[in-house]
């Protein structure tokens, strides 16, 4: 099978934004006075969504839907602020990308991050590559739901089994499988290679340029 597209996820697989959004977190929390974390543990809070990593992040004490609620909205406040201020690309990706979109591949990001985030931090950062950025708007199309997946494929006018699904998680794995598209994991992101072969990978990137020796 020829590959004719590429579908990216963001957090841990293009940019490594663990940073600023650990701190616009520990910033609500602080404000809470509650304990805050630290980057080591927000490396496992990542990946379900922004509202997942706030209720993760929240006292067991303070975890109420509407604590949660509250301070998600805080959040999202604080991190729209921030969140391209230490967010930057990891090595070889801008490398990557040049050459994909030489080659006319199909290029797009999926990303649990809110969508108005998704699309803020991939115009800012990657303005010029991708055809398609889609973010979470609706909670039910979270990954591992497949569903937006297949629309970026429909709007290609490209077969699911023709695209290449990359993140650095089991989710992204999953949601791979789910959408039958060939699942990449990347090592360098925020979950480990045995968890990324474990769900499914058929293959785990150690470095971006990996991927040219399947396309």
């Amino acid at each position: 099978m020829k590959f004719k597209g590429v579908i990216f996820d963001l957090d841990g697989t293009l940019v490594n934004s663990l940073e600023d959004i650990s701190d616009a977190m520990n910033t609500i929390l602080q404000r809470l006075n509650y304990p805050t974390h630290s980057y080591d543990d927000y490396q496992y809070f990542i990946g379900s969504g922004l509202r997942n990593l706030v209720s993760k992040a929240l006292p067991a004490s303070n975890n109420t839907e509407r604590e949660i609620e509250i301070s998600f909205q805080n959040m999202i406040t604080e991190y729209r602020e921030i969140c391209t201020l230490k967010t930057k690309p990891y090595n070889g990706i801008i490398e990557l990308l040049d050459h994909l979109a030489s080659q006319d591949f199909k290029l797009a990001v999926f990303s649990n991050k809110a969508d108005e985030l998704t699309k803020k931090i991939v115009a800012e950062i990657f303005p010029d590559y991708f055809h398609a950025a889609v973010g979470l708007s609706t909670e039910s199309l979270k990954k591992p739901n497949p569903f937006e997946a297949i629309e970026i494929s429909k709007s290609w006018n490209l077969k699911t089994d023709e695209i290449l699904f990359v993140g650095d998680s089991d989710i992204d794995i999953q949601t791979a499988t789910n959408a039958k598209m060939f699942p990449v994991g990347v090592s360098w992101g925020y979950r480990t290679k045995d968890e990324l072969i474990a769900t499914g990978a058929k293959l785990v990137l150690n470095n971006p340029s990996d991927l040219l020796e399947i396309l």
